[in-house]
């Protein structure tokens, strides 16, 4: 029996993409021990865990942020009894953990990000593109370097026990048949459909009888601007702010379709076995960032020879008119909705 200490510190994603990954393998190797090491407030994501997974916390946006901060908490983290370290971030405060776990004796394996194979990717003279091997599967390839069995098993978070639903009475479905979410919003600007083309599907959409649409975002601003839609719009409800994870969780589970970015959301609802319709602009599923299990033709994209730019969204549109997001009528989206719904009835 080993016990694997497994890293991923952000983002929020990326974190959602190591747990099939984790599950699967912990399934896959019951007599080992798998302690997840992320951010602490994303905890609630690693819902009904193996038996043999623990999840760790750590702030590096605050008690750890700085170098003092994170070798204390190294030095707590070195009396643990890790047989060896699986890193599937790699990035510096990652090598800094395993240097030391290194000096310890332990074994380290850490992921290949695949940097030349990216950089080929947003090449401009590239006209042959070609999907590079998911993020999902470049965790696995840690877990078989370190010798464990792996095979995908995951399913969902609720594969074995239903969420908790009994908050849905708060919520203005007012038993509506079909439940659409929207989350409209992502980190970097090459990710966001414009927000007026996205208020044309909403606005659409919440003249259908039989819809609740649940609008999905952050604190602040992004709530301000749902709560406007919802004021705007019948049958439609911002749940920005409201809920706990574990709670949006469940109501994304619930939903019948997401309809979303390349965001963390994309992901939530991965985990979670929710259709999802993405919309995709600087970025491209071709990077190995599509969600787990979710079908390929449920993204909605431009055939540009300038996309992807970015493998993230934070690069500027070379043209300067962001056309890759611009481009796509709200039509395009609400004939898919229509596609993936007929799939379901």
């Amino acid at each position: 029996m080993a016990h694997y200490l497994v890293i991923r510190l952000s983002a929020i994603g990326d974190v959602a993409m190591t747990i099939p990954v984790v599950y699967s393998a912990a399934h896959l190797n019951p007599d080992d021990r798998f302690t997840v090491l992320t951010q602490a407030f994303l905890i609630p994501l690693f819902h009904n865990p193996p038996k043999n997974v623990d999840v760790i916390g750590i702030n590096t946006k605050t008690t750890e942020k700085s170098l003092s901060g994170l070798l204390k908490f190294i030095s707590v983290l070195l009396h643990y009894p890790f047989d060896a370290v699986l890193d599937l971030h790699n990035v510096l405060r990652t090598q800094i953990i395993r240097m030391f776990f290194r000096l310890k004796g332990r074994k380290v394996y850490r992921i290949d990000k695949g940097r030349l194979e990216r950089r080929w990717l947003l090449n401009s003279h590239n006209t042959h593109k070609r999907p590079l091997r998911p993020v999902t599967e470049r965790y696995a390839d840690v877990f078989r370097k370190a010798g464990l069995a792996y095979q995908e098993t995951f399913r969902s978070l609720y594969e074995d026990a239903a969420p908790d639903t009994k908050f849905f009475k708060e919520l203005k479905s007012q038993e509506k048949k079909t439940w659409i979410g929207i989350a409209p919003f992502a980190k970097h600007p090459g990710k966001i459909y414009p927000l007026e083309q996205m208020e044309q599907v909403v606005a659409a959409l919440s003249q259908r009888e039989d819809v609740y649409i649940c609008l999905l975002g952050a604190r602040g601003k992004e709530e301000k601007l749902l709560q406007q839609w919802e004021a705007h719009y019948p049958h439609t409800e911002c749940i920005a702010g409201k809920y706990s994870l574990d709670k949006e969780l469940a109501l994304i589970n619930r939903l019948d379709l997401l309809i979303c970015m390349d965001s963390a959301n994309m992901h939530f609802a991965s985990l979670v076995h929710t259709p999802v319709l993405s919309i995709w602009g600087a970025t491209h599923p071709y990077a190995g960032f599509y969600g787990y299990h979710q079908k390929p033709e449920y993204a909605v994209q431009l055939p540009m020879l300038c996309r992807p730019c970015s493998i993230f969204g934070q690069r500027p549109c070379l043209r300067g008119d962001w056309a890759c997001l611009k481009g796509i009528d709200p039509t395009i989206i609400l004939n898919k909705v229509d596609y993936i719904l007929s799939l379901k009835s």
